[in-house]
């Protein structure tokens, strides 16, 4: 038996190998990466940057909104060198031009969870497995504490 072809989208949208929201998330980096071009100074390019994401979490949903408020100040607290910007739509937080983490609602994807999640410039290594990736359901004291100590890992 023949092995099944994956299809692209069709200009008509009728098929395609990603789903409505992942590629709307691909269409959100793209407009990310034009405006970031567009942009004059770096300070200009630093407070747009901070203003879109900000704009971005106060589109979400009431409990995304207060998990991805509280986890931005909460990274910002835990290492001020980071760069806060849009990442394929979503909150998320560079040293340099590279993306460390990234704050995923649970309504981008509709999922059950939020998420954070760490790229593969997080110092997180750990012999030779390690998670890149956290559900997180609420943020009590012990998880805010927790997220505190993977950040410091991640840009150490």
């Amino acid at each position: 038996m023949p092995a099944k072809k994956r299809t692209a989208t069709t200009s008509a949208g009728s098929s395609s190998a990603f789903n409505a929201e992942e590629r709307a998330a691909m269409k959100e980096h793209a407009a990310e990466v034009r405006a970031s071009a567009r942009r004059g100074s770096k300070a200009d390019k630093a407070a747009e940057d901070l203003q879109a994401m900000m704009d971005k979490i106060a589109e979400m949903e009431p409990a995304d909104r207060d998990m991805a408020g509280r986890i931005h100040t909460l990274i910002m607290e835990t290492a001020p060198d980071l760069s806060p910007k849009l990442w394929y739509g979503m909150p998320a937080y560079y040293k340099g031009p590279k993306s460390i983490c990234f704050f995923q609602p649970a309504t981008k994807f509709k999922t059950r969870y939020a998420t954070l999640g760490f790229n593969h410039d997080a110092a997180l290594d750990d012999g030779d497995l390690w998670p890149v990736a956290y559900a997180v359901n609420a943020l009590t004291p012990a998880v805010e504490s927790r997220i505190a100590e993977l950040i410091k890992q991640a840009v150490s």
